[in-house]
């Protein structure tokens, strides 16, 4: 029976080999993706609308609140970095920790979802602090399994395809964190009574919710710990600690001319998923007022971006890491065009505008989302090519730092621009159309505020993302032939390029070879080329390979 469910496997995903030695280990390594994948989309869904229509938060102090412990995010991240790369352990760098970050992670995610009685109506000044102290502790959680994880990755797959098979695993369980998370919320929530709308009611339910999925997202990361090996950093070397080493580690990133695309690109794009994650909830609210709907509105999101899932990855394997992005972007852009047409009311035709909405977005999202995961293992090697240093987890801060601070400051600026705008929440909401047995009606600004927030900047983000992906230069070629030259280099203390060569790693870098680790002469002039076989396969890779298997 085994056998038979890991060849679907292998072929829904289309990995060669099997299934112990290729597929298990993508899936040992992908279960904390339960957790990450889980656990951030609950949040982006409900944790705003919690402090506002729940706790009784304003729009701005939900925002200061989120931003607050983002700029704390921004400084664990770092450090965190820091510290798994300086790792010496006999079970790797990265292991270990995710380890020690889940009692923190299960205790800070149940406090998130409870306000133990404290309302923004009567104190928001205790409230906002709780909800501040409370969401730090949840991020240094993150970051304390989040950077180890990613930065793993890069060491656990050295090729450029194997890595987008460990990614498109990942992706898969990234929504089977997701789809039962979310359907956990919705069921608690209907137990409750809370489905169709969120009032300072709505407290015991969300408390419910924190318990069962800190539980549920604590042992996707623990199996993740148990069956995932990397090699022994006994052997790091590193320096001395101090703070000129933490800045020149993190200058000497932003020297590599591949990761400065990918950052741009990266952070044009969480503009664009993060005003529209943010403001989403509002949107389906307040402007459509069909918040009756919003658990199909969001399963019917989530099918969607799966279903985008086998497209992303055959044009991946086939046409490189770009193809799928490149082509599916302007799906999400047309998705987001509707929130600019939408009007409010329950009508057939509105109800069924929205459902296309709700398809053609995360479809569309998809590509740029795979295509930022799948370059981001790549930069590792044009890092290491660099500074002739293994330096993962710096790599990584910056990755899971963008996806996690752009989220927690668009939370912040969706708040402070609605409420700008004049958008009304909470119980005033609740008990206006308790009272009158009608809608609240938003006024023509406050309309406009999420139309800006929903639609108009993420729009703008998205083109520009797609602008950025077009100029990212690095192909699957270039990054072979750069792991060979490392390789070589690691060998022989030196390795002799062809111009074409040498040509491809200055544009990837952005530097000139001789200014790189790469480029520095050995005292030996022996020439030593990447020669390769009759399959154009680099030798010296293909003898790392053999090396690999023979140490297992």
């Amino acid at each position: 029976m085994g056998d038979i469910v890991g060849e679907k496997l292998k072929k829904l995903v289309g990995v060669q080999g099997d299934f112990k030695s290729t597929i298990l280990p993508m899936i040992n390594y992908s279960y904390a993706n339960m957790y990450m994948g889980g656990a951030g989309y609950i949040i982006s869904m409900y944790f705003t609308v919690f402090l506002t229509d729940v706790v009784n938060l304003s729009l701005n102090q939900a925002g200061i609140v989120v931003m607050i412990a983002t700029v704390w995010d921004a400084v664990t991240d770092p450090v965190m970095g820091i510290i798994t790369d300086r790792t010496r352990s006999k079970t790797g760098k990265h292991r270990r920790y995710l380890l020690w970050g889940i009692p923190l992670m299960v205790v800070s995610y149940t406090l998130l979802w409870n306000s133990f009685g404290l309302n923004g109506n009567s104190n928001p000044s205790v409230a906002m602090a709780y909800f501040i102290i409370v969401y730090m502790l949840y991020k240094t959680a993150y970051t304390i399994i989040g950077v180890p994880h990613t930065a793993m990755l890069p060491e656990l797959a050295p090729e450029y395809n194997l890595r987008t098979q460990y990614n498109s695993v990942g992706y898969l369980f990234n929504s089977a964190g997701m789809v039962p998370a979310f359907g956990i919320v919705v069921m608690i929530l209907a137990i409750f009574g809370s489905n169709d709308n969120l009032t300072s009611e709505s407290k015991s339910p969300f408390l419910v919710i924190g318990i069962v999925l800190s539980v549920f997202f604590g042992l996707a990361v623990l199996l993740t710990y148990a069956k995932t090996k990397e090699p022994s950093s006994l052997n790091n070397k590193v320096d001395k600690l101090d703070v000129k080493y933490i800045i020149r580690e993190y200058v000497l990133v932003f020297k590599n001319k591949s990761f400065r695309q990918y950052f741009f690109m990266s952070l044009a794009y969480q503009f664009a998923t993060g005003f529209y994650a943010n403001s989403k909830v509002y949107y389906i609210k307040y402007l459509a007022n069909q918040y009756s709907g919003y658990a199909l509105f969001n399963a019917v999101a989530g099918v969607a971006e799966a279903a985008a899932f086998p497209l992303n990855y055959a044009l991946t394997m086939k046409h490189g890491k770009k193809k799928c992005g490149n082509i599916v972007t302007p799906l999400m852009v047309a998705g987001l065009a509707i929130g600019l047409v939408m009007q409010s009311g329950g009508s057939l035709f509105w109800s069924a505008l929205m459902m296309l909405s709700m398809i053609l977005y995360p479809f569309g999202m998809s590509g740029l989302g795979f295509v930022s995961t799948n370059i981001f293992p790549d930069l590792t090697d044009v890092d290491e090519m660099i500074t002739g240093r293994r330096r993962e987890g710096v790599i990584a801060t910056f990755s899971t730092l963008i996806k996690k601070s752009i989220s927690g400051v668009m939370a912040a600026l969706v708040g402070f621009t609605l409420q700008g705008f004049g958008l009304v929440t909470g119980d005033r909401v609740a008990e206006y159309e308790k009272s009158t047995g009608t809608l609240f009606a938003q006024s023509d600004s406050a309309v406009l505020g999420v139309r800006i927030c929903v639609a108009v900047i993420p729009i703008v983000a998205a083109v520009i993302s797609l602008i950025l992906l077009k100029r990212f230069g690095m192909t699957k070629d270039d990054h072979t032939m750069i792991r060979a030259a490392i390789a070589t280099k690691h060998k022989y203390g030196s390795v002799t390029l062809t111009d074409e060569q040498i040509k491809r790693c200055e544009m990837i870098s952005g530097q000139k070879l001789g200014n790189t680790w790469l480029g520095i002469p050995d005292k030996n002039d022996e020439p030593h080329y990447l020669e390769t076989d009759e399959n154009g396969e680099y030798l010296i890779l293909i003898e790392q390979k053999k090396l690999k298997e023979e140490a297992k």
